[in-house]
């Protein structure tokens, strides 16, 4: 598995995702994955299957050290007296003494940000989180919260796929050391019938779907989650690692870019995107 670094993390490049996937899917697929050689593992508070997904760690019978796990502290919990026992009940669910990242979900939010962060830096204090990082930020949002956090940010996770243009995300992230973790990386079905990826996956035996998630992580500093609640999927989505895209095949994936590709932006949540 390829690894990206950022600020003292080592991100497994690919990682499994869990959001929209009940508690069931999780129980059937997750081990799937884990037996197919998948190391990162995305779950959240939010998505209500944390509890699923410590199960399966915990009976799969890998060393607990050799999965990165990250879940994410939703918006209600920002406050500091809610915000670190709902990290408790997390590892709770998780069945875990830690997790590997720890991110806030969305910016928008009563709670100052200093606050948020000084939770943030707290969890890694007490042990209970290795590293951590946000979702959803805009550049400016970025600047702010390094420069609130004592520990390091390793990662923004953020909407990324061929269709919405991230440079100046990608760029700022890289400025401060972290990494850019896709989410979305099928933009909703969107990819896999784009005929330019379907193309270049023919010339290298591979789907569509391969195209896009290799083209995530033959960028700099880029992790790129992945979701399936097929069985057959699980080892087509991993199978990323054995092909290389030229310059001219990625540059012409980074031109499918449109001023509508954004698929993901709820109002209450969302920042002014950049």
């Amino acid at each position: 598995m390829q690894i990206v670094s950022a600020n003292g993390a080592s991100i497994p490049a690919l990682g499994f995702g869990t959001f929209r996937m009940p508690g069931p899917d999780v129980i059937r697929i997750l081990p799937l994955a884990l037996k197919t050689g998948f190391r990162h593992v995305d779950t959240a508070q939010i998505y209500g299957n944390e509890a699923e997904v410590g199960d399966v760690i915990a009976t799969s019978g890998i060393p607990r050290e050799e999965i990165f796990l990250t879940t994410k502290v939703w918006v209600d919990r920002f406050a500091r007296k809610d915000f670190l026992p709902s990290v408790d009940e997390s590892l709770k669910k998780l069945r875990t003494d830690y997790v590997d990242l720890l991110l806030l979900h969305w910016p928008k939010s009563p709670v100052p940000l200093a606050e948020q962060i000084g939770c943030l830096n707290a969890v890694v204090k007490a042990g209970k989180v290795r590293h951590i990082g946000v979702s959803n930020y805009n550049c400016a949002l970025m600047g702010e919260a390094v420069a609130l956090s004592q520990a390091p940010i390793v990662t923004n996770q953020i909407e990324y796929h061929p269709y919405l243009d991230q440079t100046a995300v990608i760029a700022a992230a890289r400025s401060y050391g972290m990494a850019i973790t896709a989410y979305y990386a099928m933009a909703d079905g969107r990819v896999t019938k784009e005929p330019l990826l379907q193309d270049i996956g023919a010339r290298h035996g591979k789907t569509a779907a391969q195209v896009a998630l290799r083209w995530l992580v033959q960028q700099q500093g880029v992790v790129a989650l992945t979701k399936t609640a097929t069985e057959n999927r699980v080892a087509e989505n991993f199978a990323i690692f054995d092909f290389h895209l030229d310059a001219q095949e990625m540059d012409a994936i980074s031109a499918l870019t449109r001023p509508d590709g954004r698929i993901v932006s709820p109002g209450h949540l969302a920042p002014e995107w950049d």
